[in-house]
């Protein structure tokens, strides 16, 4: 199988965000194939783990996402710290701010010192979403039209697989090519990085708008964890105090191309001589 050539990842710190455990749009498979060859201290769960907006319009709770939880709560059993940090699709829970849950820290946001002493803001983001501070009900609106576009994009990756295409996004495409999408993001990270410096940080660290990226652009360092439902990222913090986007179904890919590629080469061998 091709995670037997995938390396384990051990690292000081883990932020994960936009799991999105209780929709069908959740990578609860390749979330536990990450986590299990990820060796962590502390792990960051930024916001929308679970989906309660996804919930209250109808139950979908398969056994892989029971898996995910009991996982992380494993975790919590070897001594890995686990912070937990609502965002808004998961906002039932802060109304347990302050309080631990198995050994599991619920916080509204947190201050993470690095390896290397420097200060990052922990945050969710949405609390710097203009739709969803002032338009609940379109932010609403606009996750129904995202679940519509995943369907679509369920069955245009069926037909790209039959034609050995790789998988592509059609939320992702949209986001980077229509210019409303593209300033929306502009605007979010900007915000996100005023708060940073507001708060004498170094940087931030959020979730929240499923696009996973590190730059400096607005003066502090701004990192996205991206999502477990499409992209299937997380970022990590090494012991050196470096940070890194791990992109891993685009890993598991290219083990699986790894591994074809050596069940191939005895028979080319074997066909040359």
């Amino acid at each position: 199988m091709a995670k037997k050539h995938l390396d384990s990842i051990a690292v000081r710190t883990l932020f994960l965000s936009d799991l999105h455990l209780g929709t069908k749009g959740c990578q609860a498979g390749l979330l536990l194939d990450f986590l299990k060859h990820c060796d962590v201290d502390h792990i960051y769960l930024v916001g929308d783990v679970i989906d309660g907006w996804r919930l209250k319009s109808g139950w979908y709770w398969p056994e892989s996402h029971n898996n995910v939880v009991r996982k992380l709560l494993k975790r919590v059993h070897k001594g890995v710290k686990i912070t937990y940090i609502p965002g808004n699709h998961d906002e039932f829970m802060r109304d347990y701010v302050g309080h631990n849950f198995g050994g599991i820290d619920v916080m509204d946001t947190a201050i993470h010192e690095a390896a290397d002493g420097k200060r990052f803001l922990v945050m969710h983001g949405d609390q710097f979403d203009l739709v969803v501070r002032h338009a609940p009900w379109l932010a609403v609106l606009g996750d129904g039209a995202y679940e519509l576009a995943l369907w679509i994009n369920t069955y245009l990756n069926m037909v790209r697989r039959r034609l050995g295409l790789d998988y592509w996004s059609l939320s992702s495409w949209a986001k980077l090519k229509v210019k409303s999408a593209v300033n929306h993001i502009g605007r979010f990270e900007s915000a996100l990085s005023g708060e940073a410096r507001r708060r004498d940080a170094y940087g931030v660290i959020c979730g929240h708008i499923h696009h996973a990226i590190i730059h400096d652009d607005f003066g502090v360092r701004y990192m996205n964890t991206g999502d477990w439902v499409e992209s299937c990222t997380a970022l990590v913090e090494h012991f050196d105090g470096r940070f890194e986007i791990i992109h891993w179904a685009d890993k598991v890919r290219e083990a699986k191309e790894a591994l074809a590629a050596a069940a191939q080469q005895p028979e080319i061998e074997a066909t040359a001589a």
